[in-house]
């Protein structure tokens, strides 16, 4: 018996300034059990150091993935043939409570990669990465990982604190989350506490790719060198929408001059066709900074790659 997937809301059928408010107008359920991939909000930004409204982002992006169609015209991949996804809501984070608001998260994450779902994770400050790379350790091990940012988010502490957006990836490799051998930072830059400010990571193999050596260059040729790296193992993307440039991306907390393309974002997004994807997530959307909505809807076709570029999708590439 053929399988009934579900569909995101088309156009014709009812206005995309109407309808339901849920990622790309898609079906809501409670629970990841049946699905393939899930997109799933974590409205949290308590853990930030500069302009909050973070915890805006995953509404704000679901609002502009109305524009969004089901097919990837330029890579043929129709990602709803292929898969049951849905839109699971947003985690119920305490607002004023950063340490247990990582607890929450680390719970609903543990649930939903034990059902076999991938989630892709609509952000939300990058304190929530820890979590997430945390649940994904119980079921599949340390990651490889790809990090697109402004920041290497590798801090000791930040106001004397061990958990905020700038640290979890100190903290994940610490705590053998990662492999940091298998992890690549992209698009880093700006100013610094020291010109010693990469070196921890260095020093334990990651590598790292500043924004001055992506200017003026395509960056898939970067991607497609990557491949041998890691596919030895899970793989998890997180992308911070401050590793592009706030020309194209304004509504964030930390913007830094001098950053990605949107077009050199879709490269690296559609350069990660192939690896063995565990999940992803998008983060540091704030909408207070984003008055023509443009960041928000970077965002959510962001978003839309990453679901397109998952290995299940690939089922449903047109011929």
């Amino acid at each position: 018996m053929a399988t009934t997937r579900n569909q995101p809301l088309g156009g014709n059928e009812m206005p995309r300034f109407a309808g339901p408010a849920s990622m790309m107008r898609l079906p809501v359920q409670d629970d990841p059990h049946g699905l393939d991939a899930c997109f799933v909000g974590v409205p949290l930004d308590i853990g930030t150091s500069n302009r909050g409204g973070a915890r805006f982002g995953p509404r704000q992006i679901r609002a502009e993935s109305a524009l969004l169609r089901p097919c990837n015209l330029a890579t043929g991949i129709a990602p709803f043939d292929a898969m049951q996804v849905a839109d699971i809501g947003d985690v119920p984070i305490n607002p004023y409570n950063l340490a247990d608001s990582v607890r929450i998260i680390e719970q609903a994450y543990d649930r939903i990669v034990a059902t076999g779902c991938i989630p892709l994770t609509l952000g939300g400050d990058h304190t929530l990465t820890l979590p997430v790379l945390r649940a994904m350790m119980r079921h599949h091990g340390p990651v490889g990982v790809i990090h697109v940012d402004a920041h290497a988010d590798m801090n000791e502490a930040m106001f004397g604190e061990a958990i905020a957006h700038g640290t979890p990836f100190r903290r994940a490799i610490e705590e053998g989350l990662i492999e940091p051998a298998r992890m690549i930072q992209i698009g880093l830059r700006g100013t610094g506490y020291a010109t010693s400010d990469f070196d921890w990571a260095r020093e334990r193999g990651v590598r790292i790719v500043t924004a001055e050596q992506c200017w003026y260059r395509s960056l898939s040729p970067l991607m497609a060198e990557l491949g041998p790296m890691l596919n030895d193992g899970p793989v998890y993307l997180s992308f911070d929408i401050d590793g592009i440039d706030p020309a194209f991306a304004p509504g964030t907390g930390t913007p830094e001059i001098g950053g990605l393309s949107s077009i050199q974002a879709l490269e690296i997004i559609r350069g990660c066709a192939g690896l063995p994807l565990v999940g992803a997530d998008l983060v540091e959307v704030a909408p207070p900074y984003d008055t023509s909505g443009n960041t928000a809807l970077l965002a959510a076709n962001l978003l839309f790659e990453m679901l397109c570029v998952l290995p299940q999708a690939h089922r449903g590439a047109s011929p």
